[in-house]
C-alpha cells in the first residue's frame, strides 16, 4: 500500500534529468516524453523526486518501447520505497551495530528526523537491509578484492547440533579476514548435510582463487569425514572452545557434586531474612541487633544468595571452585567483623 503523505508536508523539490540522451540501441538523441514523481524520506527531511523519462522517438529503433529515467536516482532511493539510502542505512546501522529494538529505533526516528513509520513497515526495511548484507558478505568479487592481500584462507565451521525438528544456524567462515562466508539453517547433522557445506565453502576457494591452509572445527564425525573427502590433505584442528569443553569434561564431573554439596550447608537464608524483616522486637533472633547491624546481616544474605546462584565459570574456573572461593571470602569477611568489636567475640544480650 503506498505511504499517505498529510497534505500539509513541505517537500523539497529535486529535478532529475537523464545526463545522456543518446539511445543506447541506434544512437539517435531522444527526447523527455513525462515526468515521475517519487516522494521519500531522507534525514535532511522529505522530498519529491522529479525525474525525466525519455524514450527514443525511432519507431524501427528496439528501445523505441523502452524508457529511461536519470541514473542519479538509483543512489538516492529505489523504486517504490518510501526511504532514501541514508535512512535505510541509518535504520540497519542502528539495528546491526548498536542492537537497537524496533520500538526504539521507531521512536528514535521520529524524535530525531520527524520520520512516522510503523513498527511492520521498520521490520520490512530491516529483512531487506539483511538480504543485501547477506549479498554482499557473498560476493566473489568483493571478497577477492579484500582477500588478495592473504596468501591462504584458514575457514572454520561451527553450529549446534539440530535438536526434535528444531532449525539451528551453521555458519561457515573465514578467519584469517573475520568474514562470514555464510550461513544456514539447518535440521539436520547428516553426513550429506554437513559435506553439501563444505563443498560450498570449497566452491567459493576456488572462485577466489585461494588455497585452504587448515579449517577448524569442533570435529564432528559428520564434519571430520566432510573435511577428509573435499579437502584432502587439508589440516583439520580442534576450536578452542569444544577443546577445551571435551578435555575439562571429568573437571565438571567432580566439580558438580561438590557444588551440591555446598548448597546444600549454605541454607535458612530465606527464614533468617523473614525475621530480621517481620519479626517483633522482642524475637529472640533479632532482639539483640540494632537496625543498622540488621541491614548488614541483611547484605550477607544477598551477597550468600548470589553466590549459590552463579553458574557462570568454565573450563578454566568451573562453578563449584568460583562457589568456595567466594564463601570463603564471606567467612574471612565475617571473621574480620567480629575480631573488630570491643572485647572480641559477639555481645551478649
Amino acid at each position: 500500500m503506498p505511504y499517505r503523505w498529510p497534505d500539509d508536508t513541505d517537500f523539497a523539490l529535486w529535478e532529475l534529468e537523464v545526463q545522456d540522451r543518446s539511445c543506447p540501441d541506434c544512437g539517435r538523441l531522444m527526447h523527455v516524453c513525462d515526468h515521475r514523481d517519487h516522494r521519500i524520506f531522507t534525514l535532511d527531511g522529505p522530498v519529491q523526486l522529479c525525474s525525466q523519462l525519455v524514450p527514443c522517438i525511432a519507431p524501427g529503433c528496439p528501445g523505441h518501447s523502452r524508457t529511461y529515467s536519470p541514473e542519479i536516482e538509483a543512489p538516492i532511493t529505489w523504486p517504490w520505497w518510501v526511504l532514501g539510502w541514508d535512512v535505510f542505512c541509518w535504520i540497519g546501522h542502528r539495528r546491526f551495530a548498536r542492537h537497537g529494538s524496533i520500538p526504539l529505533i521507531r521512536a528514535e526516528l521520529y524524535d530525531t528526523y520527524h520520520i512516522p513509520l510503523s513498527e511492520d513497515a521498520i521490520a520490512k526495511y530491516l529483512r531487506r537491509y539483511q538480504v543485501m548484507l547477506a549479498a554482499r558478505q557473498q560476493d566473489p568479487d568483493r571478497l577477492r578484492q579484500e582477500d588478495q592481500t592473504a596468501e591462504y584462507l584458514i575457514l572454520s565451521i561451527d553450529g549446534l547440533q539440530p535438536e526434535k525438528g528444531q532449525e539451528t544456524l551453521s555458519v561457515v567462515r573465514e578467519l584469517g579476514q573475520r568474514r562470514v562466508w555464510f550461513a544456514e539453517a539447518l535440521l539436520s547433522a547428516s553426513e550429506a548435510e554437513v559435506r553439501r557445506r563444505i563443498a560450498r565453502a570449497r566452491e567459493g576457494a576456488e572462485r577466489l582463487g585461494q588455497p585452504v591452509k587448515l579449517w577448524m572445527s569442533d570435529k564432528q564425525d559428520a564434519v571430520v569425514t566432510g573435511m577428509a573427502a573435499e579437502f584432502p590433505g587439508v589440516p583439520h584442528r580442534y576450536c578452542a572452545n569444544p577443546f577445551l569443553r571435551d578435555r575439562a569434561q571429568p573437571v565438571r564431573e567432580a566439580d558438580s557434586p561438590a557444588k551440591v554439596q555446598m548448597r546444600k550447608r549454605v541454607r535458612g537464608l530465606r527464614t533468617l531474612e523473614q525475621a530480621i524483616l517481620n519479626s517483633p522486637p522482642s524475637a529472640s533472633v533479632v532482639r539483640c541487633l540494632s537496625p543498622a547491624a540488621g541491614e548488614v546481616v541483611l547484605d550477607y544474605c544477598a551477597a550468600v544468595r548470589g553466590i549459590r546462584n552463579d553458574d557462570q565459570g568454565g573450563p578454566w574456573h568451573p562453578p563449584g571452585l568460583r562457589m568456595a572461593e567466594a564463601l570463603g571470602e564471606v567467612r574471612q569477611s565475617l571473621q574480620r567483623n567480629l575480631e573488630a568489636r570491643k572485647g572480641g567475640g559477639p555481645r551478649r544480650c
